[in-house]
């Protein structure tokens, strides 16, 4: 049997420590032909993360967010900024949430005092986050782990990655999987050891 992955109780009291959750927030956006703000189609994936994030938060963390949006080619890119995500994640949570356009973090104390909970720009915006070098992974990973004390990842879609803030930063910090990724891993272990019958697997997707 496949052994299992610790949950966020393995880190013990986080109360006072700061939290960095890797979310997955791939939300489809649509945007004006003029240019205008960015509205999300399909809010499902944010709502999916708020119980992992209100367990956080009402433990007493300080809680950090990072995920990544469409496929921007390292470098800013405002058509995939999780800025409207941020935003909606803070009317679903009903706290004031601050966003940090550093992808990296940058100096998350200068996000408003008074915020509960911090997003960071999309992690992709930087070339270390998606980079086949394990050296310039290394070192965003660095600096992902230098804002937090403790690593949560949720973003069970990104999992497969060896991207930055997906493989190299828990690597640097006392980690567990988040309410998503455990809830993927109980159907998946359920339907290749166990399955109800009759069994019928449908397979999609674009690529």
């Amino acid at each position: 049997m496949a052994p299992r992955l610790p949950d966020v109780a393995s880190l013990g009291d986080v109360a006072g420590k700061r939290v960095l959750v890797r979310s997955d927030l791939n939300v489809p956006l649509e945007h004006d032909d003029d240019g205008g703000a960015a509205r999300i189609t399909d809010d499902g994936r944010i709502r999916a993360s708020v119980p992992q994030l209100r367990q956080l938060l009402d433990a007493g963390a300080s809680v950090i967010v990072c995920a990544h949006l469409g496929r921007p080619k390292g470098s800013p890119d405002p058509r995939y900024s999780l800025a409207p995500v941020a935003e909606r994640l803070g009317e679903l949570l009903d706290e004031k949430v601050a966003f940090v356009e550093d992808p990296a973090g940058g100096d998350v104390s200068t996000r408003g005092s008074d915020a509960s909970l911090t997003v960071l720009e999309n992690v992709r915006f930087s070339p270390g986050e998606t980079s086949k070098d394990d050296a310039v992974r290394g070192e965003l990973a660095a600096r992902f782990a230098a804002l937090a004390d403790v690593y949560v990842g949720d973003g069970f879609g990104a999992m497969h990655r060896k991207h930055a803030s997906v493989y190299d930063t828990p690597r640097l910090l006392p980690h567990a999987a988040g309410q998503l990724v455990l809830a993927e891993v109980a159907v998946l272990r359920q339907l290749t050891t166990s399955p109800a019958r009759p069994y019928v697997v449908v397979l999609g997707g674009a690529k």
